[in-house]
């Protein structure tokens, strides 16, 4: 019998790693699907059915004015941040600082 055209023998793991291969493939291609701007439709066996759209020009601007609000929140936590980690770090701020000089003696009969 000729071995041309003949399968070998594959074990379990690798027929599984063959098939999450393929479905990672599959599913990849249809993210880049569903992410991308254009109206589409998916259909799974008519089991799950939906449907994508583009956002209106009025869903844009309100999307564009949160991450703009976010921007600024970020800028403005992070220079908050900034400003108590200098204040910690900084004698100058500290409320108590520590005593340099060590106080005088009570008992002046002491030298």
């Amino acid at each position: 019998m000729s071995e041309q055209g003949r399968l070998q023998n594959f074990s379990v793991d690798q027929a599984a790693g063959a098939v999450v291969l393929v479905l990672g493939a599959v599913a990849s291609l249809l993210l880049v699907i569903w992410q991308s701007k254009c109206h589409c439709k998916m259909n799974l066996c008519y089991i799950f059915q939906c449907e994508r759209r583009p956002p209106s020009e009025e869903e844009m601007k309100n999307l564009q004015d949160q991450i703009k609000e976010k921007k600024e929140k970020n800028k403005q936590d992070k220079i908050d941040k900034d400003e108590k980690k200098n204040t910690q770090e900084h004698p100058i701020f500290n409320p108590e600082p520590e005593p340099l000089i060590p106080p005088p003696a009570l008992n002046p009969d002491l030298p």
